[in-house]
């Protein structure tokens, strides 16, 4: 029996074994690094970083891993097994990191924050993401041109520009999009819907850069500035069709 808390095991090793976790000992050394564990399978495990050794093997396709753990999380992509739920929706995970993830968006928690700024994400993936907008860094690049992103995604949309892929259709009259954001702006035209509410009076709007235009009224800001002459327009329209002004005049012949 251990002294300190009670814990009663039948084997001695066990006992030894248990003691560790009030004394901190770690008598099982790395001998390639400074590692040291206090039970040897742990230590075990350690030393596959160093050798590449991957003893558990997937039956179904051949994935190998240095872990039984990890196995044991692959063999769920086979099987379909959900067996981490969330308690407050039904959503269901085969991995308790994803459901940890997932949770956050029921409580709100951003654990991970910008030492630059104070950012804070729920995601590790998103801070890293949001770091680049300080570091400029643009991984992603595109094989077919000079274009790189700070985000895959950002890549993956841009590639579409070369394919012409246009993955987003509409169900009610086939049109199809290159975007997700697009189609859904493009579905509102059916629906009717106009989810861009102005704050100042009843109007709304299916677009958003439309209530933008609009609260230009209002505040008598007028953001679009024509290059030529300095014109300023509070609507993007207004703008453009001024624009042909200056070509208009410069396909007129002078006298």
């Amino acid at each position: 029996m251990c002294g300190e808390c009670g814990y009663r095991t039948s084997q001695k090793s066990y006992l030894s074994r248990h003691m560790r976790t009030h004394t901190g000992g770690k008598p099982y050394k790395c001998d390639q690094c400074d590692y040291s564990a206090a039970q040897k399978p742990h230590l075990d495990r350690h030393l596959r970083k160093h050798s590449g050794e991957k003893p558990y093997m997937c039956g179904e396709c051949g994935y190998r891993t240095s872990l039984k753990s990890l196995l044991s999380k692959h063999m769920r992509t086979h099987t379909g097994e959900k067996s981490y739920k969330c308690d407050q929706c039904d959503y269901f995970a085969a991995r308790k990191s994803n459901l940890d993830r997932h949770l956050r968006t029921h409580t709100g928690e951003k654990p991970y924050m910008c030492g630059e700024c104070g950012y804070r994400a729920a995601q590790m993936s998103d801070l890293s993401k949001h770091m680049r907008t300080h570091t400029g860094e643009k991984p992603y690049k595109c094989d077919q041109c000079d274009y790189s992103a700070a985000d895959q995604s950002w890549l993956v949309k841009h590639k579409r520009k070369h394919t012409g892929e246009k993955p987003y259709m509409c169900d009610e009259c086939g049109y199809r999009s290159d975007r997700k954001p697009t189609l859904a702006q493009h579905i509102r035209t059916h629906t009717g819907e106009k989810p861009y509410k102005c704050d100042q009076c009843d109007y709304s709007a299916a677009v958003k850069h439309h209530l933008i235009d609009h609260q230009t009224r209002h505040s008598g800001e007028k953001p679009y500035m024509c290059g030529e002459c300095g014109y300023r327009a509070a609507q993007r329209a207004t703008l453009s069709n001024h624009m042909k002004t200056h070509t208009l005049w410069r396909k007129t012949p002078q006298v």
